[in-house]
């Protein structure tokens, strides 16, 4: 409740109705550019897997998955998933798709352990996308070029809903500023990592942070990071300031896939080498799964972006404290 931000004088331009309507419009528009521009085809994911597959995305280390028995199979565990990172790689290479092509889908997850605010809620719905690369793409210029790609897609999405309602004004930028982590410590060495995105992205409008999951020089990493999925080398967080909260919002987390190399690499600097015998892993140092990029995109943070809502309850239905919900019915917020 400490990081509720309450806008003074906030009333959606949208009734509840409405809301459903300009969600699926906004949906509906920026998945069909998206599959366009990255040449991905729509497929079905799994909302769980198998723990002993390493196919589940650990987050941060910390992070509890939700887990259940499954009774028909002598009550063998099953996790929801907290990401598709891993399994769509995997799925590319069943499905039979060659370099050039991806694939994108629904994915749904469950954070059990997430601190609730504006922006954050226990149900996370995303676009998860990945996209099979020649070894030779594994390096920054091709992960700019697709973030540039990705940008372009939110800012005809953003053009295109400010056509079909006036109250929506364009507030992106041309042009995304590339920063890697570390260049904005050097910018902002006695600030917090929020705080530094804070401040480059109200500069800049729209901004991609690189290299993100390493130490910096500080002896702290900018952000925690999954040691089997990003190379910690060649990942990236696109950010726009968001004037309504006034604070940066976090639309999309992408990077290229780690190799053998920065896998085992990775692994050693996270403190779980032993992960490398899991089938996932194993598969990657084997050599079996191709070279991809991919990422995610967050469906109800887009919407709340484009539909200018104050809260992301208000284009999701998620379960919330009590006092969230009292104080923002109290500030004209309504939550679904």
């Amino acid at each position: 409740m400490e990081n509720l931000i309450l806008p003074k004088q906030y009333k959606s331009e949208l009734n509840l109705h409405d809301t459903q309507l300009a969600i699926k419009t906004v949906k509906d528009f920026f998945q069909a550019l998206l599959a366009q521009r990255l040449h991905l085809t729509r497929v079905s994911a799994p909302l769980f897997v198998d723990p002993a597959t390493g196919l589940n995305d650990n987050l941060n280390g910390y992070e509890r998955p939700v887990t259940f028995g499954i009774k028909e199979q002598d009550d063998k565990n099953a996790e929801v998933v907290h990401s598709l990172a891993k399994w769509k790689r995997y799925a590319l290479k069943k499905y039979g798709f060659q370099v050039g092509e991806g694939i994108y889908t629904d994915m749904n997850a469950i954070r059990r352990d997430e601190s609730t605010d504006n922006i954050h809620s226990i149900f996370v719905d995303q676009w998860d996308w990945e996209k099979i690369i020649h070894k030779e793409d594994r390096n920054l210029d091709y992960l700019k070029e697709t973030v540039r790609t990705v940008y372009k897609c939110l800012r005809k999405t953003e053009q295109y809903m400010a056509i079909q309602y006036d109250y929506i004004d364009l507030i992106l930028p041309k042009e995304i500023f590339f920063i890697t982590s570390q260049e904005l410590e050097d910018l902002f060495p006695d600030n917090t990592p929020k705080e530094r995105e804070y401040y480059i992205t109200k500069a800049k409008g729209a901004v991609c942070i690189m290299q993100i999951g390493d130490t910096l020089e500080s002896g702290d990493p900018h952000d925690g990071r999954a040691p089997d999925y990003d190379d910690w080398a060649l990942n990236a967080d696109i950010l726009v300031y968001y004037p309504v909260l006034d604070i940066a919002l976090e639309l999309s987390s992408m990077g290229i896939r780690v190799d053998k190399t920065a896998l085992i690499s990775q692994l050693d600097k996270a403190g779980c080498p032993e992960r490398k015998d899991l089938p996932f892993q194993k598969s990657i140092i084997d050599g079996t799964l191709p070279y991809t990029i991919g990422g995610g995109i967050g469906q109800s943070r887009i919407c709340m972006f484009f539909l200018r809502k104050a809260h992301i309850g208000e284009v999701q239905s998620s379960l919330w404290p009590e006092e969230t919900i009292a104080a923002c019915e109290e500030h004209g917020i309504q939550l679904l």
